[in-house]
């Protein structure tokens, strides 16, 4: 949940990972950064715990944007979605001690704990249920841990009356940074197995880029995205190039997050307060995602994502990148590999979503972080969510 006015903290704090307020804040430690300064896969049968969901296609050839290019006929399928219901899946952040445990008496649910224990090599349902919290809250442990969490939702809500017709309803999804994989795995676009291997390796090359570097991220509260801008311009003054900052996650009005250089992200801190901030908030996470500080990752994730079978998506997932719907395999590579080091466009996708007549979402994984986001870009906004 997002804070109140009666009863924020002080001005300038550090969390510890995992914390209520901190797995509000950080749910950027799930993905990747933007600089500061193929072939196409076959349409191929489901593989074996792939998540089943509706077929739903009413979408016609349009042009999009991506980036400065223009993309069309093949990326272009879900150009003129309208989307109704929506699944929304979390990212690095939301992980507490305690998840899964729902899971466990859903057989389909507990069957992706234990796929997920084969591929990672340990007990995965293990340490959500039981932690312990400082192993989960690390990026290597924490991004397969949600991932797999967030999907077993959606058999947790298979498994309720009514919950395959919702399932089917749905006809657009999306999720913060790390919860862009998910929302592509029930999508189809690759399998779950496919999908964790990848993920994994994201999380460990993403630890790896940020200790290669003395990197940190900031959440600034109570300023619109402009003033932001302006706080980091007067940072980047007083620094060298190396110790830049930028935006890195636009998550709702009034909370944004800043990373960059430790020496900037002080000056951050040290000069909101004349921007008029409300408060800055140092957030634990390994550095800073979202920024060129995670282009160490970029190779790794370009590797692993030529060796992996991905498909058109059935449904139209909103990427993080650019806040549009891919369909070209090709394309939504290229577009995860620059997630890492791309500011996640998380307030444009939930306005374009809106605007677009989006009535009703789910949030499935753990926490209720996009739920109070989402309220706090519209309040009358139908949102439910889903645990496992």
């Amino acid at each position: 949940m997002l804070f109140a006015p009666s009863r924020l903290p002080p001005r300038s704090l550090r969390l510890a990972p995992g914390s209520p307020m901190a797995s509000t804040l950080a749910i950027l430690r799930p993905s990747a950064p933007a600089p500061l300064a193929g072939r196409r896969a076959r349409a191929a049968a489901p593989a074996t715990a792939r998540v089943a969901l509706s077929s739903r296609s009413r979408y016609s050839s349009a042009r999009v944007s991506l980036g400065s290019e223009v993309a069309v006929g093949a990326d272009a399928l879900f150009a003129d979605y309208k989307p109704t219901t929506a699944f929304l899946f979390p990212g690095q952040g939301a992980q507490t001690v305690g998840m899964g445990a729902e899971a466990q008496s859903v057989p389909a649910a507990t069957k992706l704990f234990n796929q997920a224990n084969e591929i990672l090599g340990y007990d995965l349902l293990d340490l959500c249920t039981n932690g312990p919290k400082e192993k989960l809250d690390s990026t290597v442990i924490s991004q397969p841990a949600i991932y797999v969490t967030s999907l077993a939702a959606v058999e947790v809500l298979r498994a309720r009356d009514g919950g395959q017709d919702v399932i089917n309803s749905v006809d657009v999804t999306c999720g913060l940074s790390l919860g862009e994989y998910t929302a592509l795995a029930f999508a189809g676009a690759f399998s779950f197995e496919d999908g964790l291997k990848l993920v994994k390796l994201r999380g460990e090359a993403m630890q790896d880029a940020s200790d290669a570097a003395n990197s940190a991220m900031v959440s600034v509260i109570g300023l619109d995205s402009e003033k932001v801008q302006e706080l980091c311009d007067a940072a980047n003054e007083e620094v060298d190039d190396s110790e830049r900052v930028q935006i890195a996650n636009f998550l709702c009005p009034g909370n944004y997050a800043v990373s960059g250089g430790v020496k900037g992200i002080e000056v951050v801190e040290a000069k909101a307060k004349s921007f008029k901030a409300r408060m800055t908030v140092r957030l634990a996470v390994a550095g800073a995602f979202h920024t060129s500080f995670m282009q160490p990752a970029v190779s790794r994730l370009e590797s692993a994502l030529a060796a992996t079978e991905i498909r058109t998506p059935r449904i139209p997932v909103i990427s993080n990148v650019d806040a549009q719907p891919h369909s070209d395999p090709d394309t939504i590579k290229q577009i995860l590999a620059r997630q890492v080091t791309s500011p996640v466009q998380w307030e444009t996708t939930v306005k374009t979503l809106m605007g677009k007549g989006l009535e009703k979402s789910y949030e499935l994984g753990p926490g209720k972080v996009i739920a109070g986001i989402l309220k706090r870009i519209n309040k009358g906004a139908s949102i439910e969510n889903i645990g496992a």
